[in-house]
């Protein structure tokens, strides 16, 4: 494998920018088997008469679905510019939303390596992804921060253990080293622009002269299998065995087999949506793991909770801080969602 590139030379690399070589068609079967697998049955990610009802041209996605696109097109950045680490752990992810992403939408995606932090002698790696309508309007925009895993943290074992359970087509070790020269490729200029709807639609959610501050919001239980995993694995393309072995997350250092840190995420969302009433009233979601939640073979339960944090009655807003628990173990260490009130 390529050797791990120092931390001033990944510094060096921030800005690297490509595109995504095909546009991403949003279907209405993948909106609604993507909602299935973050258990999210909002009646808008399903039924197209409620989504017409809330203003929307055809089923909405659930906030978190822009995250089964983008693991496909930030393979590349962690095959080719990202490069010599052993493994990565998801720790924070941020996801602003424009607009809704309905079905049929078909969006352009970019991929942009927009920071490197080394803490605690760790090196945090920020990946963001723009997804672009056929108007050319910004319609989400999402941040991920994963923590390089080198091969001095892991057992040696665990090499030849994921090659031999690795689908065919997907590369979890990275690119074997060759002569090629790095090639940064940046940003071409110009301003983005940012779609307005989300924040000029009229939500249907909570109406916000009813609520306060320090309101707690109904704690929900969601129960997670190795199916569940298995099932959101596939849906979301996220392929590592992390999720589904648990000879390799043993070799990983993880007690048993991990929920992906992108489903506990989309439950959260769910949660959140499934209070305010309005999917398409989040405008940020901002989470930020602490732990992963261990999934034995008998299964196990995620806790969800939540209270008002703050009330802007000038745009009625408020956000919400939301608290996930496994194990008697937190799971989130701050999550944040931003919510539009009627």
């Amino acid at each position: 494998m390529t050797a791990p590139a120092d931390t001033s030379t990944l510094e060096s690399r921030v800005g690297h920018y490509y595109q995504m070589e095909d546009t991403y068609l949003v279907g209405r079967e993948k909106v609604r088997e993507f909602a299935r697998a973050v258990q999210d049955y909002h009646p808008a990610h399903w039924n197209l008469a409620t989504a017409a009802d809330l203003g929307h041209p055809g089923l909405i996605a659930p906030l978190t679905f822009t995250s089964a696109p983008a693991m496909a097109c930030n393979q590349r950045m962690f095959e080719s510019v990202v490069v010599g680490y052993d493994m990565y752990l998801q720790t924070e992810e941020v996801f602003e939303q424009h607009r809704p992403i309905v079905e049929g939408d078909e969006l352009s995606i970019d991929i942009e390596l927009t920071s490197v932090r080394r803490i605690a002698g760790r090196d945090l790696i920020t990946v963001t992804n723009t997804f672009t309508d056929t108007a050319g309007e910004v319609v989400h925009t999402l941040h991920t921060t994963v923590v390089g895993i080198t091969a001095e943290d892991v057992d040696p074992a665990i090499r030849p253990a994921v090659q031999g359970v690795m689908m065919h087509g997907i590369n979890m070790l990275g690119v074997e080293e060759t002569n090629a020269p790095y090639e940064k490729t940046v940003r071409p200029e110009g301003e983005l622009r940012i779609a307005q709807g989300g924040a000029t639609r009229t939500p249907t959610s909570l109406n916000f002269d009813d609520l306060k501050v320090g309101e707690e919001l109904p704690v929900h239980t969601a129960r997670l299998s190795r199916g569940d995993l298995v099932n959101y694995a596939g849906v979301a393309g996220d392929a590592n065995p992390l999720h589904w072995d648990e000879n390799i997350a043993k070799l990983a250092g993880q007690p048993d087999v991990i929920a992906h840190g992108m489903l506990t995420m989309g439950l959260g969302a769910g949660f959140v949506s499934s209070w305010s009433g309005d999917p398409g009233a989040i405008t940020r979601y901002a989470v930020r793991l602490s732990q992963p939640a261990v999934v034995p073979a008998e299964g196990t339960e995620i806790e969800y909770s939540g209270r008002i944090k703050s009330l802007d009655p000038e745009t009625r807003t408020g956000v919400v801080i939301v608290a996930a628990k496994s194990g008697g173990r937190k799971i989130f260490g701050l999550a944040t969602a931003t919510i539009r009130f009627s």
